[in-house]
């Protein structure tokens, strides 16, 4: 079953409005269907049902990185990007608050989703809202959101929600030998916490401004001696 939402503004809305916010979801997610996809749309879900409930007009993107593999691994080599990443990359940089899931490996997120966030320009996310979420075999890993996503967020000046979201296999249902789920909290009542908290603080935040459809990022030129000292 699909569980990707309908999150798209509502007809005859215009998205570019201070009623309106902007959330993208970033799913590090590598497979197909993919749990850390289907954690993160859920995630963006309940933000958007509360931003709704406030009169606030919810315009949600989904990225799924694991399209964008190709174009990520010849972006970390080489400057030139292709559209569809460049377009992904304006849409994240652009947010009003930031949804983004990535699965375990190692203890730490995947090399994929750190490639991906290597490539947003440093300074474009200061101040956004971001809620982080990850998925994992069991819930002896859910320490990886502080240990290891929380550094590259800060680094990069969001305003890292203290709320967060870890759905080990067992949450999503019955598993063989093992009960129900080892929370005492279930999944929906944490990811419906974890949403009306992103809700609530991009909610308060002015909209964002961002550039029309068409409208082209204004190029960086960096001074050749510059690149000279840099070498």
């Amino acid at each position: 079953m699909d569980d990707t939402p309908d999150l798209g503004s509502p007809t005859g809305t215009d998205p570019f409005t201070p009623q309106a916010r902007h959330l993208v979801v970033v799913s590090g997610g590598l497979g197909d269907p993919s749990s850390s996809l289907m954690l993160a749309n859920r995630m963006a879900t309940a933000a958007a049902d509360h931003l709704s409930a406030e009169g606030i007009v919810p315009e949600v993107h989904v990225v799924e990185i694991r399209l964008l593999a190709t174009e990520i691994a010849e972006a970390t080599v080489n400057p030139s990007r292709s559209a569809a990443l460049q377009a992904a990359l304006d849409q994240v940089e652009q947010a009003d608050g930031i949804v983004t899931v990535s699965p375990t490996f190692k203890a730490s997120y995947s090399g994929l989703f750190k490639a991906f966030w290597d490539l947003v320009d440093n300074d474009a996310l200061r101040g956004v809202p971001v809620l982080l979420g990850a998925t994992g075999g069991t819930p002896r890993h859910s320490l990886m959101i502080d240990s290891a996503m929380r550094p590259l967020f800060s680094y990069l000046r969001t305003k890292v929600l203290s709320s967060s979201v870890f759905a080990a296999a067992d949450d999503w249902g019955e598993v063989t030998g093992g009960q129900a789920s080892a929370r005492t909290t279930p999944l929906q009542h944490r990811i419906e916490s974890a949403g009306e908290d992103l809700a609530s603080v991009a909610g308060r935040l002015p909209a964002r401004p961002r550039r029309a459809a068409g409208e082209v990022k204004p190029v960086e030129v960096i001074p050749f001696d510059q690149l000279l000292r840099g070498i």
